[in-house]
């Protein structure tokens, strides 16, 4: 019988609000899932924009394996050391070569399941900056990785459903799953694609459910009442934790199912 994995990945972690949750919720899914792997987007990590190295070790230290992220991080200076040092956190790898860090991160899994591999890609409509293509950039990385696992992880950083979808279409049966970020709303569309790739058009968000995209509501509707500029805070309170479950197949790297989870949390204050 073929060797089962089981993955999480939890979406974008909005602040301390969403940190939190993570220290809640974290330890208890490892083990009443029996995970073998843990990924989370922390480009929101920081304060609600961008990750540092405080930030990042909470997140480590909780349970996640492997950090990505998207168009905010470097919004925090350290951001650029930091990545130079810390292979478990990925940069979009359609950045230019010349960006600090990697796009692509590969770990062995416990008890001789072999290795799993985490691709970080960005999308190009509506987003900026504007990348690499995300298509292309994914061939060449998949021409990298194979050898050395099947198993497959991207989030696909993008504001377009459109592109979110076409992108997995793009991916089937190449990778065991291709997990939407950014927009911060899970989506329902969980699936597992012709070839045996498992994907959701967006994962959600780990942070405050009464927000605005993990930010406070008052600054938000400010902002858009009366179109001034308005520093938006990350909102506290309770937060949920949104993330997908993907079983996967070790031998073969495909996906046998995806779930949706949401997790609440009280969250507690920034």
């Amino acid at each position: 019988m073929a060797e089962r994995v089981r993955i999480l990945f939890v979406g974008d972690v909005v602040g301390r609000t969403g940190r939190r949750a993570i220290k809640e919720w974290l330890p208890v899914l490892r083990k009443e899932l029996a995970l073998d792997f843990i990924i989370a987007n922390g480009e929101n990590a920081a304060g609600g924009m961008g990750i540092t190295e405080a930030t990042a070790k909470e997140l480590f230290e909780a349970g996640v394996d492997c950090l990505t992220t998207g168009n905010h991080v470097w919004q925090q200076k350290e951001a650029l050391q930091l990545l130079t040092r810390e292979n478990r956190i990925l940069r979009p790898a359609n950045f230019p070569p010349e960006a600090p860090g990697c796009g692509w991160f590969v770990a062995p899994l416990k008890g001789g399941k072999g290795h799993i591999a985490v691709i970080n890609l960005m999308g190009q409509v509506f987003m900026k900056p504007i990348l690499d293509c995300p298509f292309r950039t994914l061939d060449a990385v998949l021409e990298q990785l194979h050898p050395k696992t099947p198993l497959v992880i991207v989030d696909f950083h993008a504001e377009a459903t459109s592109e979110k979808q076409a992108f997995a279409f793009y991916a089937d049966g190449r990778v065991t799953a291709v997990i939407g970020t950014h927009t911060h709303v899970q989506t329902a569309d969980e699936r597992l694609l012709p070839s045996g790739t498992a994907f959701i058009t967006d994962v959600g968000m780990t942070g405050a459910i009464h927000s605005v995209i993990g930010m406070r509501v008052n600054e938000v509707l400010y902002h858009f009442t009366t179109k001034l500029p308005s520093r938006f805070e990350v909102a506290s309170g309770r937060a949920w934790l949104c993330a997908v479950l993907i079983e996967a197949d070790a031998e073969t790297g495909k996906a046998l199912s995806i779930q949706r989870l949401i997790k609440e949390s009280d969250g507690g204050k920034e």
